[in-house]
């Protein structure tokens, strides 16, 4: 028989010491899946948890940093030569371009966290920009930053123009956006707006209109008191547009006819003209007054041969300043002619003058008109023109008309602010016009110099001229006979030794001449309708009023 291996038996298992040798119960084994499945939901929350947190952790990351921010102190310290862009040269034609620009920040407004709408404004004109969270360019701490810039905060600009589907009111350029990409502050506000350009500019007839929202009204002092913010809003840098053009003409036109811009001194050693209204100031060990006006220098200029010289330049008037067209110090717009035949010369070439500068403005600078009508609505200013030329008056024919309208003539000597202005409406009444000039005004009127009509001593060879009423410009033939000019001097109280630079300049020979002083805010106050001169001046100086 062979041998055979032995049948290996496996041991047998020993439970351990209190188990129980049939295994684990159904119900140990539910209890042990559901510890499993609670295991498992926690382990897969607590991921879900770790995936948010780490999503959340890489929203935080500002991926935009270097695309806004305050710049550092402008010192000069590079000069990358970027081109910039006016926001008035914007237009749907530059869909699609990238631009970059400085401006100011008009207004803010947020909308939720992940967008902000910006009014840029510069000088006269604004545009809406956009700022929304884009994926690595705009991060939603660029949007809160923007949100929390200050009105009248100064930004450079970079965006891209977007053509408007339609017209964005709130912007004078309404027919496009700028939709930003990089913004940086270049200038921002220490300490809170006396008021905000909004207000500034809000027309009064809107603020008086308003039941529902209560506007603030931002009065004149208030303005002057802050002019350099007065200064930004719109309107006025619409009227300053306006005033220098109103300069600008006046010298083009004048040198178109030969004439030569002077720069007269405004400080003089003798109370000249009407000695009571100058102001005296101290010069070293003496005194000395501040020129009422270059008239003195200018006919002394035409004595020397000149023969048509201007010139634009500061007045000083010591006189009772509190009306709505006066102020201690203006600037004049002075010129002075020699004349062949007749001073209607001067007259004549002085309407031709304001009728080019009244052409000028409404041709040039009707986007700055139409600027300040939106805050001071005004009828255009309407002047004669073609061939019927300006209305002209005898000074006794304008008292004719005053007396016709119910006016006392024993009142009228003179013709005071008040009568001015009713004449004013007379004469736009009958003749549809803003603008005419009076002639022949008596002789008691006018300053010494001024020459008598020949055939009326009583009358003087001088005019005015008025806008709305007002007037604007005082002229007149001068004397230039020394003798005749003594005895003028001595009737109007002066006396002769006191001015005698002025009379020798005539006994050396003097051509007859005349000319005429304009008051330029004046001019401005009228052809725009502004009722009060200060806000046709930079900063106004009056009897109350030497600051800012």
């Amino acid at each position: 028989m062979a041998d055979t291996e032995p049948t290996q038996v496996p041991p047998t298992e020993v439970p351990a010491e209190g188990a129980d040798p049939k295994g684990p119960s159904k119900s140990e084994l539910k209890k042990r899946a559901k510890e499993a499945e609670k295991a498992k939901k926690a382990a897969e929350k607590k991921a879900k948890q770790d995936e948010l947190a780490a999503q959340k952790a890489a929203a935080d990351v500002d991926y935009a940093t270097e695309f806004y921010g305050k710049l550092p102190l402008n010192q000069s310290q590079t000069r990358p030569r970027r081109a910039r862009v006016q926001i008035a040269s914007l237009n749907p034609n530059m869909d699609g371009q990238t631009v970059l620009l400085r401006a100011r920040v008009q207004t803010s407004r947020a909308q939720g966290s992940k967008m902000v709408f910006l009014n840029l404004r510069q000088r006269t004109d604004s545009v809406q920009a956009l700022l929304s969270v884009t994926p690595e360019t705009v991060s939603k701490q660029m949007v809160k930053w923007a949100a929390s810039l200050q009105d009248e905060s100064i930004v450079l600009v970079e965006g891209v123009v977007k053509k408007s589907p339609e017209i964005i009111k709130s912007a004078t350029v309404g027919d496009v956006e700028l939709h930003v990409s990089q913004l940086h502050l270049i200038a921002g506000l220490e300490g809170r707006l006396p008021f905000t350009v909004e207000d500034a500019t809000r027309p009064e007839t809107e603020i008086e209109s308003t039941e529902e929202v209560q506007y603030k009204r931002v009065l004149l002092d208030t303005r002057l008191n802050n002019r350099v913010i007065d200064l930004r809003t719109q309107t006025n840098q619409a009227v300053f547009r306006l005033q220098h053009g109103i300069g600008s003409f006046f010298r083009e036109y004048l040198e178109s006819q030969g004439f030569i811009e002077i720069h007269s001194p405004k400080l003089q050693g003798a109370a000249t003209e009407s000695g009571a209204s100058v102001f005296q100031v101290s010069y070293f060990k003496g005194k000395a007054f501040l020129a009422q006006s270059p008239q003195l220098a200018k006919q002394m200029a035409i004595a020397a041969d000149f023969e048509r010289v201007y010139e634009i330049g500061p007045v000083f008037r010591a006189e009772d300043s509190n009306t709505h067209r006066h102020m201690t110090e203006f600037i004049g717009l002075d010129l002075e002619m020699a004349i062949e035949e007749h001073y209607h010369e001067v007259m004549e070439l002085l309407d031709s003058l304001f009728k080019f500068i009244f052409t000028g403005l409404r041709e040039k600078y009707s986007k700055e008109i139409e600027a300040v009508r939106r805050q001071f609505p005004a009828d255009e200013f309407k002047w004669r023109e073609g061939p019927e030329g300006t209305l002209k008056f005898s000074f006794r024919e304008a008292v004719d008309l005053l007396v016709e309208d119910g006016v006392p003539r024993e009142t009228l000597d003179d013709i005071n602010t008040e009568n001015e202005k009713r004449l004013g409406r007379i004469v736009k009444a009958k003749y549809d016009t803003d603008y005419f000039i009076i002639d022949k005004f008596p002789m008691e009127l006018r300053p010494f110099y001024t020459m008598p009509d020949p055939e009326d001593p009583t009358v003087s060879n001088s005019y005015d001229f008025f806008m709305r009423g007002e007037e604007i410009l005082s002229g007149a033939q001068r004397i230039h006979d020394p003798t005749l000019l003594a005895e003028k001097m001595i009737s109007k109280g002066v006396d002769p030794a006191s001015m005698t630079p002025y009379l020798d300049a005539f006994k050396m020979g003097c051509p007859p001449h005349g000319g005429g002083g304009i008051g330029l805010e004046r001019v401005l106050m009228l052809f725009l309708k502004l009722n009060n001169i200060r806000r046709a001046s930079l900063f106004p100086r009056d009897p109350k009023r030497l600051e800012p």
